[in-house]
């Protein structure tokens, strides 16, 4: 078993071909709150990865979780990381549309990722795989979903911006294409936030 990555939240172990996710205990919490934060936290991220199973989602399998050791055990997804790949040429087109039926299918279920970026979406053999959703809730709200969107904009703009806006721009395409229903309100609340962020920044 080997260390691959560590983050605020989590350490992830690699062995063979499954992801041991262990989340940290943070000392400045209390030990009570600590505990029932990481173990609701743990509970979530299992139960939005079995409901991505159920609806057959493309995001790693749930193998196992305990609620004790704040554990999630999962299949480990092979591929590269889209941020490395996007800008080869004109691959973002392909990459792009993936991504905007992606999140629409997440929406449309009313599961939000609360991390879109590029190094959490796999190019694997079958197609883009989205990966972490330790941030992931459950939520039919507009604002939740807009803000989603909002947190993907702003991720390829600082990390792709040679290829923004154009990226975005067909990530919304496929998006409204796949969640026909609702991305009209979402995309209008989306407009709202992307202003209110832009002001925070001036």
């Amino acid at each position: 078993m080997i260390k691959i990555a560590q983050g605020a939240e989590a350490v992830i172990y690699k062995d063979n071909n499954k992801i041991i996710k262990e989340r940290l205990s943070k000392a400045y919490r209390l030990k009570e709150i600590d505990e029932s934060l990481r173990k609701f936290r743990t509970r979530r991220e299992a139960k939005i990865l079995g409901r991505l199973e159920e609806v057959n989602f493309p995001a790693p399998h749930l193998q196992s979780f305990c609620d004790k050791r704040m554990e999630i055990v999962m299949d480990f997804v092979a591929g590269n990381k889209l941020r490395d790949v996007i800008e080869e040429g004109d691959a973002y087109q392909k990459f792009a549309k993936q991504i905007g039926e992606r999140v629409g299918v997440l929406h449309q279920k009313d599961i939000i990722h609360g991390d879109l970026t590029t190094s959490n979406m796999i190019v694997s053999d079958s197609g883009l795989k989205l990966i972490d959703f330790g941030l992931s809730s459950f939520s039919d709200r507009v604002e939740d979903k807009a803000v989603d969107l909002f947190l993907l904009d702003r991720a390829l703009e600082s990390k792709h911006y040679e290829i923004y806006p154009a990226v975005f721009d067909n990530v919304l395409e496929s998006y409204k294409e796949t969640y026909r229903e609702g991305a009209e309100l979402v995309l209008k609340r989306f407009e709202q936030v992307r202003m209110r962020g832009r002001n925070k920044i001036k």
